[in-house]
């Protein structure tokens, strides 16, 4: 008797790593970065990429003694990841939608703060360091918390940012305030960021890239992800719905924007919506 088994499509496969038992930190973050890939790269395997990880993690562990404080671990983290491995910011191709790949960000050494941060943390973990990643406006940067105090670090440089770089930071995205209310605000900008988080802004970053470029089917399969780790965010529904029109799908578009309409029958862009929901019914039949 022969046994037949279902092998998961990479959409199924993201779905359970990010849904399994509904907590955020049960979500294992290299794992699911490395399977956005898979969009771009069908064959990748993302064991290898994992694998490749665990390399990099005993590699950097012989450099460390067990017994270093926490500040050493560090240094010779930043030192490792930036100099001997020689990861950057790629700045000249900054919206390249490999920036966002590990397997190519691990492959070239160069990408976006966050795909860099995914990998800086994965690092750090393995040293014991309490780090987080931070969705900072803009810029997507790494704290670690030490015994002194903490430190938050721009995943591309491995620079130290002070407050004043960080206001200054803020204030470009948001109106300045005084007094205690800056304080406030700098310390929500700060706080760490969960893995669903994470992938979210991920995953937003190449939407605003394939629909930049008009690649609506790279633009629906990260909707799909989305979707799937947001089922509740009835915008990316709508904006799949968008990109099936675009793409000729009529039936899925139809189905994505009814399921907006259902939750955000009130919003300002109901009316439209269901003018051309109208439109495309008419072409169906």
């Amino acid at each position: 008797m022969s046994l037949q088994f279902n092998v998961p499509t990479p959409l199924e496969y993201f779905t359970c790593l990010v849904q399994e038992g509904g907590r955020q930190e049960s979500i294992p973050l290299l794992e699911a970065a490395a399977c956005i890939a898979q969009d771009a790269y069908p064959q990748l395997d993302v064991q290898q990429v994992l694998d490749e990880m665990d390399q990099l993690q005993a590699r950097l562990k012989r450099t460390v003694s067990e017994s270093a404080e926490p500040v050493r671990r560090l240094n010779a983290l930043n030192q490792f990841f930036f100099n001997e491995l020689g990861f950057s910011g790629n700045l000249n191709n900054y919206y390249d939608p490999d920036n966002s790949y590990l397997n190519a960000v691990l492959r070239t050494r160069s990408g976006i703060p966050i795909s860099l941060a995914v990998l800086w943390l994965e690092l750090a973990q393995s040293l014991d360091l309490r780090v987080y990643g931070v969705s900072f406006p803009g810029h997507f940067l790494v704290r670690v918390q030490l015994p002194e105090g903490q430190v938050v670090i721009d995943p591309t440089t491995g620079r130290s940012l002070s407050r004043e770089d960080l206001s200054e930071r803020i204030d470009a995205f948001i109106p300045k305030q005084d007094g205690e209310g800056a304080e406030i605000e700098l310390s929500e900008y700060l706080r760490g960021a969960s893995a669903r988080e994470v992938l979210v802004r991920m995953l937003r970053n190449l939407k605003e890239i394939h629909r930049a470029e008009g690649d609506w089917q790279r633009l629906i399969d990260v909707e799909c992800r989305l979707i799937a780790l947001l089922p509740d965010a009835w915008t990316e529904w709508r904006d799949r719905g968008f990109a099936h029109v675009e793409r000729g799908h009529m039936k899925e578009a139809i189905s994505d924007l009814e399921t907006y309409l259902l939750h955000e029958g009130s919003s300002i862009d109901a009316e439209a919506i269901q003018e051309l929901l109208l439109r495309l019914r008419e072409s169906q039949s």
